[in-house]
Protein backbone atom coordinates (compact mmCIF):
# COMPACT_ATOMS: atom_id res chain seq x y z
CA UNK A 1 0.00 0.00 0.00
CA UNK A 2 1.16 3.33 -1.19
CA UNK A 3 1.90 6.08 1.83
CA UNK A 4 -0.94 8.52 -0.04
CA UNK A 5 -3.08 5.37 0.49
CA UNK A 6 -2.27 4.53 3.89
CA UNK A 7 -2.62 8.33 4.97
CA UNK A 8 -6.21 8.19 3.24
CA UNK A 9 -7.72 5.04 5.29
CA UNK A 10 -6.16 6.82 8.46
CA UNK A 11 -8.51 10.21 7.25
CA UNK A 12 -11.47 8.34 6.48
CA UNK A 13 -13.11 6.52 9.81
CA UNK A 14 -15.60 4.03 10.03
CA UNK A 15 -18.08 5.92 12.08
CA UNK A 16 -18.44 8.73 9.48
CA UNK A 17 -18.93 5.99 6.81
CA UNK A 18 -21.86 4.12 8.84
CA UNK A 19 -23.74 7.53 9.83
CA UNK A 20 -23.29 8.91 5.89
CA UNK A 21 -24.74 5.33 4.56
CA UNK A 22 -27.69 5.96 7.84
CA UNK A 23 -28.26 9.34 6.04
CA UNK A 24 -28.47 8.07 2.83
CA UNK A 25 -30.84 5.31 3.80
CA UNK A 26 -33.28 8.06 5.57
CA UNK A 27 -33.03 10.84 2.92
CA UNK A 28 -32.40 12.63 6.73
CA UNK A 29 -29.67 13.69 8.95
CA UNK A 30 -32.30 14.15 11.63
CA UNK A 31 -33.70 10.83 11.17
CA UNK A 32 -30.14 9.58 11.06
CA UNK A 33 -29.21 11.23 14.26
CA UNK A 34 -32.57 9.69 15.68
CA UNK A 35 -31.91 6.43 14.50
CA UNK A 36 -27.68 6.22 15.72
CA UNK A 37 -28.48 7.93 18.80
CA UNK A 38 -26.28 11.22 18.44
CA UNK A 39 -27.17 14.60 17.95
CA UNK A 40 -28.17 15.89 14.55
CA UNK A 41 -25.28 18.65 15.01
CA UNK A 42 -22.64 15.80 15.75
CA UNK A 43 -23.91 14.25 12.32
CA UNK A 44 -24.12 17.21 10.09
CA UNK A 45 -20.00 17.99 10.95
CA UNK A 46 -18.80 14.40 10.49
CA UNK A 47 -20.18 14.46 6.71
CA UNK A 48 -19.20 18.20 6.42
CA UNK A 49 -15.31 16.47 7.52
CA UNK A 50 -15.93 13.36 5.46
CA UNK A 51 -16.50 15.86 2.34
CA UNK A 52 -13.28 17.95 3.04
CA UNK A 53 -11.08 14.82 3.68
CA UNK A 54 -12.32 13.52 0.37
CA UNK A 55 -12.49 16.62 -1.59
CA UNK A 56 -15.97 16.66 -3.11
CA UNK A 57 -19.67 17.37 -2.55
CA UNK A 58 -21.31 14.07 -1.43
CA UNK A 59 -24.94 15.30 -0.38
CA UNK A 60 -27.43 17.91 -1.89
CA UNK A 61 -28.70 19.39 1.46
CA UNK A 62 -32.39 21.36 0.86
CA UNK A 63 -35.21 21.76 3.27
CA UNK A 64 -36.85 18.59 2.92
CA UNK A 65 -33.62 16.62 3.59
CA UNK A 66 -30.85 15.13 1.95
CA UNK A 67 -29.57 13.07 -1.69
CA UNK A 68 -27.06 11.88 -3.19
CA UNK A 69 -24.25 14.12 -5.64
CA UNK A 70 -22.96 11.26 -8.20
CA UNK A 71 -19.28 11.31 -5.98
CA UNK A 72 -21.71 10.47 -3.00
CA UNK A 73 -23.46 7.38 -4.93
CA UNK A 74 -20.09 5.98 -5.33
CA UNK A 75 -19.39 6.60 -1.92
CA UNK A 76 -22.33 4.85 -0.63
CA UNK A 77 -21.67 1.81 -3.08
CA UNK A 78 -17.90 1.58 -1.73
CA UNK A 79 -19.31 2.08 2.49
CA UNK A 80 -21.92 -0.34 1.91
CA UNK A 81 -18.66 -2.82 0.41
CA UNK A 82 -16.29 -1.89 3.75
CA UNK A 83 -18.95 -1.89 6.40
CA UNK A 84 -20.70 -5.46 5.12
CA UNK A 85 -16.68 -6.83 4.89
CA UNK A 86 -16.35 -5.50 8.41
CA UNK A 87 -19.55 -7.57 9.82
CA UNK A 88 -18.40 -10.50 7.93
CA UNK A 89 -15.01 -10.42 9.68
CA UNK A 90 -16.70 -9.76 13.15
CA UNK A 91 -18.44 -12.91 12.29
CA UNK A 92 -15.82 -15.11 10.79
CA UNK A 93 -13.58 -14.23 13.66
CA UNK A 94 -16.11 -14.83 16.71
CA UNK A 95 -16.27 -18.40 14.97
CA UNK A 96 -12.86 -18.89 15.78
CA UNK A 97 -13.66 -17.61 19.18
CA UNK A 98 -15.89 -20.36 19.36
CA UNK A 99 -13.53 -23.30 18.23
CA UNK A 100 -13.63 -23.00 14.59
CA UNK A 101 -9.72 -23.62 13.36
CA UNK A 102 -9.53 -23.32 9.92
CA UNK A 103 -11.67 -21.89 6.64
CA UNK A 104 -11.92 -22.91 2.99
CA UNK A 105 -13.52 -21.32 0.56
CA UNK A 106 -14.22 -23.16 -2.54
CA UNK A 107 -15.99 -22.35 -5.89
CA UNK A 108 -17.63 -25.44 -8.11
CA UNK A 109 -19.33 -25.99 -11.05
CA UNK A 110 -22.89 -27.77 -10.60
CA UNK A 111 -22.09 -31.29 -11.61
CA UNK A 112 -19.81 -31.57 -8.63
CA UNK A 113 -21.95 -30.06 -6.35
CA UNK A 114 -25.05 -32.13 -7.28
CA UNK A 115 -23.20 -35.60 -7.80
CA UNK A 116 -19.93 -35.84 -5.45
CA UNK A 117 -19.74 -32.73 -2.89
CA UNK A 118 -22.55 -33.58 -0.39
CA UNK A 119 -21.54 -37.03 0.79
CA UNK A 120 -17.61 -36.22 0.42
CA UNK A 121 -17.81 -32.78 2.11
CA UNK A 122 -20.56 -34.13 4.36
CA UNK A 123 -17.55 -36.76 5.30
CA UNK A 124 -15.14 -34.26 5.96
CA UNK A 125 -16.84 -32.80 8.42
CA UNK A 126 -17.40 -35.40 10.06
CA UNK A 127 -14.05 -35.39 10.74
CA UNK A 128 -12.72 -32.10 10.87
CA UNK A 129 -15.97 -30.41 12.22
CA UNK A 130 -13.56 -27.17 13.56
CA UNK A 131 -13.12 -26.00 9.58
CA UNK A 132 -15.49 -23.86 8.43
CA UNK A 133 -16.21 -24.36 4.34
CA UNK A 134 -17.91 -21.49 1.97
CA UNK A 135 -18.83 -23.19 -0.88
CA UNK A 136 -20.26 -21.23 -3.45
CA UNK A 137 -21.73 -22.88 -7.12
CA UNK A 138 -20.71 -21.14 -10.47
CA UNK A 139 -19.74 -22.32 -14.24
CA UNK A 140 -16.74 -23.79 -14.93
CA UNK A 141 -15.36 -20.50 -16.62
CA UNK A 142 -16.30 -18.48 -13.23
CA UNK A 143 -14.83 -20.94 -10.66
CA UNK A 144 -11.44 -20.91 -12.89
CA UNK A 145 -11.43 -16.61 -12.58
CA UNK A 146 -12.58 -17.29 -9.33
CA UNK A 147 -9.28 -18.97 -8.13
CA UNK A 148 -6.73 -16.92 -10.64
CA UNK A 149 -8.45 -13.72 -8.27
CA UNK A 150 -7.81 -15.51 -5.07
CA UNK A 151 -11.67 -15.18 -4.53
CA UNK A 152 -11.42 -18.78 -3.70
CA UNK A 153 -8.56 -21.07 -2.67
CA UNK A 154 -9.99 -24.11 -4.31
CA UNK A 155 -12.08 -24.52 -7.69
CA UNK A 156 -13.58 -27.85 -8.22
CA UNK A 157 -14.96 -27.90 -12.10
CA UNK A 158 -14.23 -28.99 -15.95
CA UNK A 159 -11.33 -27.05 -17.02
CA UNK A 160 -10.92 -29.05 -20.23
CA UNK A 161 -12.49 -26.31 -22.69
CA UNK A 162 -10.58 -23.84 -21.13
CA UNK A 163 -7.29 -24.87 -22.33
CA UNK A 164 -3.94 -24.99 -20.51
CA UNK A 165 -3.28 -21.04 -20.72
CA UNK A 166 -5.44 -20.32 -17.21
CA UNK A 167 -2.03 -20.84 -15.37
CA UNK A 168 -3.52 -22.93 -12.35
CA UNK A 169 -2.35 -26.15 -10.50
CA UNK A 170 -4.75 -28.92 -11.88
CA UNK A 171 -5.53 -32.63 -9.71
CA UNK A 172 -7.79 -35.00 -10.33
CA UNK A 173 -10.52 -35.83 -8.30
CA UNK A 174 -13.38 -37.30 -10.01
CA UNK A 175 -14.85 -38.53 -13.25
CA UNK A 176 -18.64 -38.22 -15.08
CA UNK A 177 -20.54 -39.38 -17.89
CA UNK A 178 -22.92 -37.54 -19.41
CA UNK A 179 -26.04 -39.04 -21.25
CA UNK A 180 -29.51 -37.90 -22.72
CA UNK A 181 -32.74 -37.02 -21.10
CA UNK A 182 -35.66 -37.58 -22.64
CA UNK A 183 -39.28 -38.29 -22.17
CA UNK A 184 -40.35 -41.63 -21.78
CA UNK A 185 -42.30 -42.10 -24.71
CA UNK A 186 -39.49 -40.37 -27.33
CA UNK A 187 -38.14 -42.28 -29.85
CA UNK A 188 -34.54 -42.78 -28.51
CA UNK A 189 -35.90 -43.04 -24.70
CA UNK A 190 -35.77 -47.46 -25.60
CA UNK A 191 -31.91 -47.03 -27.05
CA UNK A 192 -29.02 -48.51 -24.92
CA UNK A 193 -26.72 -45.73 -26.32
CA UNK A 194 -27.10 -43.08 -28.62
CA UNK A 195 -24.77 -40.72 -30.23
CA UNK A 196 -24.84 -37.05 -29.46
CA UNK A 197 -25.19 -36.23 -33.47
CA UNK A 198 -28.40 -38.53 -33.15
CA UNK A 199 -29.91 -36.14 -30.68
CA UNK A 200 -29.53 -32.96 -33.22
CA UNK A 201 -32.93 -33.40 -34.97
CA UNK A 202 -35.01 -33.19 -31.39
CA UNK A 203 -35.43 -29.59 -30.11
CA UNK A 204 -33.23 -29.09 -26.77
CA UNK A 205 -33.29 -27.96 -23.13
CA UNK A 206 -29.65 -26.17 -22.86
CA UNK A 207 -27.80 -25.33 -19.33
CA UNK A 208 -26.37 -21.63 -19.28
CA UNK A 209 -24.82 -21.06 -22.53
CA UNK A 210 -20.80 -20.98 -21.34
CA UNK A 211 -21.88 -24.11 -18.75
CA UNK A 212 -19.01 -26.50 -19.79
CA UNK A 213 -22.26 -28.98 -20.78
CA UNK A 214 -23.47 -26.67 -22.79
CA UNK A 215 -20.39 -25.64 -24.45
CA UNK A 216 -19.06 -29.03 -25.29
CA UNK A 217 -22.37 -29.80 -27.06
CA UNK A 218 -22.00 -26.76 -29.02
CA UNK A 219 -18.62 -27.93 -30.03
CA UNK A 220 -19.76 -31.24 -30.82
CA UNK A 221 -22.67 -29.71 -32.89
CA UNK A 222 -20.56 -27.79 -34.82
CA UNK A 223 -18.39 -30.54 -35.57
CA UNK A 224 -20.60 -32.24 -37.89
CA UNK A 225 -21.83 -29.52 -39.44
CA UNK A 226 -25.18 -29.46 -37.36
CA UNK A 227 -26.34 -26.17 -34.74
CA UNK A 228 -28.55 -27.53 -31.42
CA UNK A 229 -32.54 -27.00 -31.60
CA UNK A 230 -32.14 -24.63 -28.12
CA UNK A 231 -35.92 -24.40 -27.15
CA UNK A 232 -34.85 -22.65 -23.69
CA UNK A 233 -32.15 -22.11 -21.53
CA UNK A 234 -32.12 -23.23 -17.48
CA UNK A 235 -29.91 -22.89 -15.34
CA UNK A 236 -30.19 -25.70 -12.93
CA UNK A 237 -30.18 -29.48 -13.55
CA UNK A 238 -33.82 -30.03 -11.79
CA UNK A 239 -35.09 -27.24 -14.14
CA UNK A 240 -33.68 -29.10 -17.36
CA UNK A 241 -35.73 -32.06 -15.78
CA UNK A 242 -39.04 -30.37 -15.68
CA UNK A 243 -39.22 -28.51 -19.01
CA UNK A 244 -38.30 -32.02 -20.44
CA UNK A 245 -40.86 -33.70 -18.77
CA UNK A 246 -43.46 -31.31 -19.70
CA UNK A 247 -42.50 -31.48 -23.71
CA UNK A 248 -40.11 -28.86 -23.98
CA UNK A 249 -37.20 -30.54 -25.58
CA UNK A 250 -34.56 -33.36 -24.69
CA UNK A 251 -31.50 -32.35 -23.08
CA UNK A 252 -27.46 -33.54 -22.29
CA UNK A 253 -26.80 -34.20 -18.14
CA UNK A 254 -24.69 -35.96 -15.90
CA UNK A 255 -26.04 -39.34 -15.65
CA UNK A 256 -25.39 -40.15 -11.97
CA UNK A 257 -26.90 -36.58 -11.40
CA UNK A 258 -29.82 -37.70 -12.68
CA UNK A 259 -30.18 -40.71 -11.23
CA UNK A 260 -29.68 -39.17 -7.57
CA UNK A 261 -32.75 -37.01 -8.71
CA UNK A 262 -35.25 -39.46 -8.31
CA UNK A 263 -38.40 -39.27 -9.03
CA UNK A 264 -38.12 -35.78 -11.59
CA UNK A 265 -40.84 -36.16 -14.42
CA UNK A 266 -41.64 -39.69 -16.32
CA UNK A 267 -38.02 -39.47 -17.97
CA UNK A 268 -35.57 -42.40 -19.21
CA UNK A 269 -31.36 -41.95 -19.15
CA UNK A 270 -29.82 -42.89 -22.34
CA UNK A 271 -26.00 -42.77 -21.86
CA UNK A 272 -24.13 -40.76 -24.49
CA UNK A 273 -21.55 -42.68 -26.64
CA UNK A 274 -19.18 -39.76 -27.79
CA UNK A 275 -15.38 -39.85 -26.10
CA UNK A 276 -16.31 -36.04 -24.69
CA UNK A 277 -19.42 -37.47 -22.76
CA UNK A 278 -17.14 -38.99 -20.70
CA UNK A 279 -15.49 -36.25 -18.25
CA UNK A 280 -13.15 -35.50 -15.56
CA UNK A 281 -13.73 -33.13 -12.74
CA UNK A 282 -10.81 -31.56 -11.58
CA UNK A 283 -9.36 -29.55 -8.43
CA UNK A 284 -7.71 -26.29 -9.39
CA UNK A 285 -5.56 -23.76 -7.01
CA UNK A 286 -3.03 -21.38 -7.46
CA UNK A 287 -0.22 -23.39 -5.84
CA UNK A 288 -1.40 -26.53 -3.92
CA UNK A 289 1.86 -26.46 -1.98
CA UNK A 290 0.98 -23.15 -0.57
CA UNK A 291 -2.62 -23.30 0.61
CA UNK A 292 -3.36 -23.60 4.36
CA UNK A 293 -3.06 -26.17 6.24
CA UNK A 294 -6.89 -26.84 6.24
CA UNK A 295 -7.02 -26.40 2.70
CA UNK A 296 -4.31 -29.09 1.62
CA UNK A 297 -6.27 -31.54 4.32
CA UNK A 298 -9.71 -30.77 2.22
CA UNK A 299 -7.74 -31.09 -1.02
CA UNK A 300 -6.46 -34.68 0.16
CA UNK A 301 -9.64 -35.81 1.31
CA UNK A 302 -11.40 -34.88 -1.66
CA UNK A 303 -8.81 -36.89 -4.00
CA UNK A 304 -9.27 -40.11 -1.57
CA UNK A 305 -12.27 -39.77 -2.14
CA UNK A 306 -12.30 -39.91 -5.66
CA UNK A 307 -10.19 -43.01 -5.41
CA UNK A 308 -7.74 -41.22 -7.48
CA UNK A 309 -4.12 -41.75 -8.00
CA UNK A 310 -1.75 -39.21 -6.28
CA UNK A 311 0.94 -37.17 -8.68
CA UNK A 312 2.18 -33.64 -8.67
CA UNK A 313 -0.09 -31.00 -9.65
CA UNK A 314 -0.62 -30.32 -13.47
CA UNK A 315 -0.43 -26.85 -15.35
Amino acid sequence: MKTSDRNFARRVDLTSLQLFVAVCELGSIGKAAEREFIAASAVSKRLSDLEATLGTTLLYRHTRGVSLTPAGESLLHHARSVLFSLEKMQGELSEYADGVRGHVRIHANISAIVQFLPEDLGRFIGEHSQIKIDLEEHLSTEVIRAVQEGAADLGICHTGLAGSGHGLQVLPYRQDALALVVPRRHALARRKAVAFAESLDYDHVGLHATSSIYLAMRAAAASVDRAIRLRIHVTGLDAMCRMIHNGLGIGVMPRRAFELMHGVGDLACVPLTDAWAERQIELVARDFSSLPVTARLLVDHLRSQGNTTRGTPSE
